[in-house]
């Protein structure tokens, strides 16, 4: 599976987590994109100093090749996911009272 096919897989999953499974339905409340919009911006710095000094490399049959600030689509698809999930079960466990040991 290439790197394309897991973010594109990621993504998919944590928006049916989101609106089917847990129900928070984060994406379609303003606050969400805001704070996404912060995270993204920084986001984009990190993967641009990371790429462009080759710390990070990839190989180019595993990506499609479209690169936003030096770094590849899939890392923002990716990092969308991850963003998304983090998000969605603080929301998710907060609102279960899950209680800490």
């Amino acid at each position: 599976m290439s790197y394309t096919q897991i973010a594109i897989c990621a993504v998919i999953a944590a928006l049916i987590f989101d609106l089917f499974i847990s129900k928070r339905k984060l994406t379609t409340r303003k606050v969400f994109w805001t704070s996404y919009a912060i995270i993204v911006f920084f986001q984009l710095i990190t993967n641009w100093w990371l790429t462009s000094r080759n710390i990070v490399m990839y190989s180019d049959q595993a990506i499609i090749g479209l690169r936003i600030a030096s770094a590849p689509v899939e890392d923002l698809l990716f990092g969308f996911a991850m963003v998304l999930l983090v998000l969605d079960l603080w929301v998710y466990w907060g609102k279960k009272g899950i209680q800490r040991k």
